[in-house]
């Protein structure tokens, strides 16, 4: 479950037919749950969430179905969150797999052909239920076992949203996000922050990937920028730092808190000359007694 509009009536689909519903929501360093929780409650059904971030990494740098118009390997996380469900199908007795594709929506990861591949090499084939599209997709294996009656089911296909939006209405389902959110790995701004950071940090880490999505990102040398835009900004990037990491802070004028991070050995002395100078750049009415806040380094976990 996304929290999307589809994956809901997915839910609400097999709820209906009086089937026992688990909604899985998957966190990685890329995106959150916090859609999905929100549609999982409006449809009276408790999220489960599982982390897997570390293993959506590796799929990030290395995706080995291509990537779409950004930095996104839509067919490889797909397939990441397809094997890890059906580990818990297996091991906690669900029947099937539900998601809330629809045949033909996203050309990348829903045509026929992407559909058959996830099926195949996620070793799930017949497994996987897909409520919206079920007429004009094979039969299924709960269908043939008679679980699910392929006549209570859809025959949507395209990227149409007018069906979906008349099911919300007879499911009473009011609130849903717009189709236009998606994932920030589809945002061409972050998709080019990350290619560079891929270039030039090839061993970079879920923080590295994170601190990236705030603030204007520069690269100075071996030394990364992030200057924040906001204050709602800086307290992010004030959590987000770690250990060798200089984050300065304005105290008696405004302006933005800076996070510099070395990638190679530099003096803190360096590191603290370069974030006074996008301080400056980005501040107005510095006063000349002007005083910056050093942040400690946060403890080790």
């Amino acid at each position: 479950m996304s929290g999307g509009l589809d994956s809901m009536l997915s839910a609400k689909i097999l709820k209906e037919e009086g089937l026992e519903v688990t909604p899985l929501c998957f966190e990685s360093f890329f995106f959150s749950c916090v859609a999905a929780k929100k549609a999982a409650k409006q449809i009276g059904l408790k999220l489960r969430v599982e982390d897997f971030s570390r293993e959506h990494l590796k799929v990030i740098k290395s995706p080995k179905h291509g990537r779409g118009s950004g930095i996104n390997p839509c067919i490889d996380c797909h397939l990441l969150m397809i094997k890890t469900a059906g580990k818990i199908m297996k091991k906690e007795g669900y029947d099937f797999i539900v998601t809330g594709e629809v045949l033909g929506q996203r050309p990348m990861s829903q045509n026929i052909n992407s559909l058959n591949l996830i099926e195949k090499e996620s070793g799930l084939k017949g497994l996987i239920v897909r409520p919206l599209s079920v007429k004009v997709l094979p039969p299924t294996i709960p269908e043939k076992l008679g679980i699910i009656k392929r006549d209570h089911f859809y025959d949507i296909s395209g990227r149409g949203r007018g069906r979906q939006i008349e099911l919300a209405k007879k499911f009473k389902i009011k609130e849903y996000p717009s189709p236009a959110g998606g994932c920030i790995l589809t945002d061409p701004n972050y998709s080019k922050k990350l290619f560079e950071l891929f270039k030039r940090v090839p061993k970079f880490t879920g923080n590295d990937a994170e601190v990236i999505k705030f603030g204007r990102v520069f690269w100075n040398k071996d030394l990364l920028v992030v200057v924040a835009r906001d204050a709602k900004e800086c307290i992010k990037l004030t959590n987000i730092r770690k250990r060798g990491d200089v984050v300065l802070e304005p105290h008696n004028f405004s302006g933005p808190t800076v996070l510099v991070r070395k990638y190679k050995k530099s003096p803190q002395e360096e590191m603290i000359d370069c974030g006074i100078d996008y301080v400056y750049q980005y501040s107005k009415n510095i006063p000349d007694d002007f005083i910056l806040k050093l942040l400690p380094s946060p403890k080790p976990l």
